[in-house]
């Protein structure tokens, strides 16, 4: 198993951990680059333009394989990432909670200006607040950052559920000539000059304020305390005393989370409906963890057969600098859907979305390898690690990085 340590007083890198990181990415760029394509996915509502059953059936088949799922891995990754960094701080004899408190206000600058300028569903903004909550729980034992993480999933859960169930949506609660109405004029602001662009992702984060508090905050602390609670077991490190828990992860994920997500794009990907979406997605919050879990159980599995370490040789650049590579997603998208660039939302097929977030996916790929051949750090992971550790790490590569 390949190992990287670009600073000396850094620990070891592990391949698989940066190949899953990779891996999140992915999923992410394929549910993301709904919201960049359609004014009308963003508003809920059916799009006129693209109603045949082959986009249909997209849309049902990124519901149940991606959405809510690859950001829960990605927070994951974050929390085990966490306890690497308080064991850096350790090793090199510095005070963590400064070197932390620099490292999230990076970050949050770093998710305001992605939030306002390109995509306003960041999730760097978030991460920076909540990793505030973790620095503050750091010394947790692990069983207690599990519990915690229980509770953060089960409580919005159950309200969703509750507001979704049929007793609190009696009669029909669809709005659609509103809903196609606000769609059209959100498109229409989204592909005007770069002013009215900016003027509409600061109307869609004051509407979505109720997402991060309801939704993506609490599921989002909840892998960073299951993530906290990994790494302190160093699980990545010793991967096959893991063997059992993977296999469990994976049976148990697939036969809770499979169904879970099967419910969820029922009641969602249909577009705008009577209540059954706010049900569906508290059903997907109680199971997508589960369905995570067995994603991330089956990629392990995958990264240790000899054709799986190929596709986490692959996938491990790009994981590596994930935050440069999430950020340029977004520009890249902005780019082709926006007023920005070349304005093709509302043009663009779901099939053909899916394939050309498969196809920016795979140049990442290509470009971070490339890239990571020459330096040590991406362009905003070294920007992000002089802030944190209050020094100019060096940029240039000294020694190939080892990809076996």
């Amino acid at each position: 198993m390949a190992t990287l340590s670009p600073d000396a007083h850094q620990p070891a890198r592990l391949l698989q951990l940066d190949a899953l990181r990779g891996f999140a990415l992915a999923g992410i760029l394929v549910v993301n680059i709904a919201s960049f394509s359609s004014a009308y996915y963003v508003a809920g509502a059916p799009d006129p333009l693209f109603d045949r059953p082959a986009d249909h059936a997209v849309r049902w088949l990124v519901a149940f394989l991606f959405e809510t799922k690859f950001y829960l891995l990605f927070s994951f990754l974050f929390g085990y990432s966490f306890t690497l960094q308080m064991s850096s701080a350790r090793h090199s004899g510095a005070a963590f909670v400064p070197r932390m408190l620099r490292r999230l206000l990076g970050l949050g600058l770093l998710g305001a200006a992605h939030a306002i300028w390109l995509y306003h569903g960041d999730i760097l903004c978030v991460y920076a607040v909540l990793g505030l909550v973790l620095l503050a729980a750091r010394r947790q034992h692990e069983r207690q950052a599990l519990r915690r993480a229980f509770l953060l999933t089960l409580l919005p859960a159950v309200v969703l559920i509750i507001l979704g169930s049929p007793q609190m949506r009696p009669g029909e609660m669809t709005d659609f000539a509103g809903a196609l109405a606000r769609a059209e004029a959100a498109q229409q602001a989204w592909l005007g000059p770069p002013a009215s662009v900016i003027a509409q992702r600061l109307r869609e984060l004051v509407n979505s304020w109720w997402v991060v508090v309801l939704i993506q905050g609490p599921c989002a602390l909840a892998m960073f305390m299951v993530g906290f609670a990994a790494g302190q077991r160093r699980v990545f490190a010793h991967l096959d005393a893991w063997r059992g828990l993977r296999r469990r992860f994976v049976t148990w994920g697939l036969a809770v989370g499979l169904p879970g997500a099967v419910f969820y794009a029922n009641a969602t990907a249909g577009g705008l409906g009577s209540g059954r979406e706010i049900l569906g997605l508290g059903v997907s919050l109680l199971t997508a963890p589960f369905l995570s879990a067995a994603y991330m159980g089956l990629a392990l599995m995958l990264f240790q057969r000899d054709a799986g370490a190929c596709i986490a040789r692959a996938l491990a650049p790009a994981g590596r600098m994930a935050l440069t590579n999430y950020l340029l997603q977004s520009l890249a998208c902005a780019l082709i859907f926006t007023g920005y660039g070349l304005g093709l939302m509302g043009r663009v097929s779901p099939g053909l979305g899916v394939l050309i977030a498969l196809g920016l996916f795979a140049g990442q790929m290509a470009g971070s390898a490339w890239w990571l051949r020459r330096f040590s750090y991406g362009p905003v992971e070294w920007v992000l690690r002089a802030l944190t550790v209050g020094g100019w790490p060096a940029m240039r590569r000294t020694a190939q990085w080892p990809m076996r």
